[in-house]
């Protein structure tokens, strides 16, 4: 592909002004924001040290302030970060644009050119040889006349490959600048959501300061006050998003645990991860898969929509009424695609990996071997991503998958990834979500306890 790109690049240079003081501003500009993300993502590094050595004190009133404000400080950062990551996308996405731009107009040329020559390829077919020997008045002019039909049929070879290579191309820089579009909407959206993150944590703070007026045994009394009941927590629900709204806390906890015993997978992570995806698309509202959003179907009509279709074809359920997640909007554009199943969130495409949905090269079909939750659960009927059970079990093969195993760290890593791939997880920018997750094990860590007599 870039090689192409260069030679297209490299025709159309004498044909385009070239303007070396703006390039050179291009260049400067980059370099600066690289460097301005590099600065605060070792900022990031530092503080995310500072916190979880905190962590690891005696809880006290002093230790608990250095946490609230270390994980300020940190979700400022991670909005700095974030900020100048969405600058550096957007300069990405416009110079996408610029080379789409190109890429049409030049495709544009090409067509002309290219009908140009089959009419003229039409033209001699008309002719035989013989016709065109006679009308020519000796072999010189003959022997002219062919070879000037082979050469306009050596063109129009080459002017289709040219053309193929074009459109490969540009369905390759759209599909580049659809996924640059979608991870800068979701960056937006997290920024958001992280700017609330920091005024609960701000409100938090005070009202402990408040409350407590500094005082250390003020705080265990707190602390002591706000600790839930066994009762309590029988009667609370846990919000599942796409699963039909709450269910109660011990069922959930005892879907967690049940996926724990099948996985390895520790029950709070899950829990964390569920409630974590609940958070981030509570906002998103609920579509069906071929609901138009923006002038485009809400789900990806080729990675995901004949999935889908699948899976409501093995399960029996109409595929025109099943709520799914509907995509980010920007301006009234949709970034990114919905299609999110179930209280996992599962895309389609990543339900078939655990749900047993094979590709036989002529469609999607359901493939019993292939379908890691039906072994799991030893059950007759095919995984249902719509099923609470099945949905959580789908959870904890993905973070076994990931890397989870117990530890902070890895349990860490494994949510990072769970929410950016294996490639994003290293981005000091997403560090939020680890985070998050992480207080909320912690959280669910002791309401197990509770629940269970501890």
């Amino acid at each position: 592909m870039f090689a192409r790109l260069t030679i297209i690049f490299f025709l159309l240079g004498a044909i385009l002004p070239v303007y070396t003081a703006s390039a050179e501003t291009d260049v400067e500009r980059k370099s600066r924001l690289e460097a301005e993300l590099q600065q605060v993502e070792r900022q990031i590094l530092t503080q995310q040290r500072l916190v979880e050595d905190t962590q690891l004190e005696r809880q006290s009133l002093e230790r608990d302030m250095t946490l609230i404000q270390g994980n300020i400080k940190k979700t400022q950062l991670g909005i700095q970060a974030r900020s100048i990551a969405i600058a550096q996308l957007s300069d990405q996405i416009g110079d996408k644009e610029e080379v789409l731009k190109i890429l049409e107009e030049r495709l544009s040329r090409q067509q002309q050119s290219l009908a140009d020559l089959v009419r003229k390829s039409a033209a001699m077919d008309d002719f035989s040889l013989l016709e065109v020997l006679l009308s020519r008045k000796n072999f010189s002019e003959f022997f002219s006349g062919v070879a000037q039909f082979q050469s306009i049929k050596e063109y129009l070879n080459e002017s289709l490959d040219v053309l193929h290579g074009i459109k490969n191309d540009t369905n390759e820089q759209k599909n580049s600048l659809e996924n640059k579009q979608e991870t800068e909407a979701e960056m937006k959206h997290v920024q958001e959501l992280q700017k609330q993150e920091i005024q609960v944590k701000e409100k938090e703070k005070a009202k402990i300061l408040t409350v407590t007026k500094g005082q250390e045994a003020e705080y265990q009394k707190l602390l002591q006050s706000q600790q839930k009941t066994a009762s309590e927590l029988r009667n609370a629900l846990f919000e599942l998003l796409g699963g039909g709204g709450g269910i109660p806390l011990p069922e959930a906890v005892r879907l967690a645990q049940y996926a724990e015993s099948k996985t390895s997978v520790e029950a709070a992570l899950i829990l964390a991860i569920l409630e974590q995806e609940t958070n981030l698309g509570s906002n998103l509202g609920s579509c069906v898969y071929n609901d138009i959003r923006g002038g485009r179907p809400v789900m990806h009509p080729d990675r995901d929509a004949p999935i889908f279709l699948a899976v409501s074809e093995i399960l029996g359920f109409d595929a025109r009424t099943r709520s799914v997640s509907c995509p980010f909007m920007s301006g009234g554009v949709p970034s990114g695609w919905g299609g999110a199943m179930g209280p996992s969130q599962f895309i389609p495409s990543t339900w078939a990996i655990y749900g047993g949905i094979v590709n036989v090269g002529n469609g999607w079909v359901y493939s019993q071997t292939d379908d890691a939750i039906r072994r799991i659960n030893g059950t007759g009927s095919p995984a249902n991503p719509f099923n609470n059970q099945d949905a959580f079990i789908a959870t904890a093969l993905l973070l076994r998958d990931n890397g989870a195993n117990g530890s902070y760290a890895g349990d860490r890593l494994a949510a990072l990834r769970y929410y950016s791939g294996w490639g994003g997880a290293s981005n000091p920018a997403n560090a939020f979500y680890g985070d998050g997750v992480m207080n909320r094990k912690a959280k669910f860590i002791g309401q197990i306890k509770v629940l269970n007599g501890g």
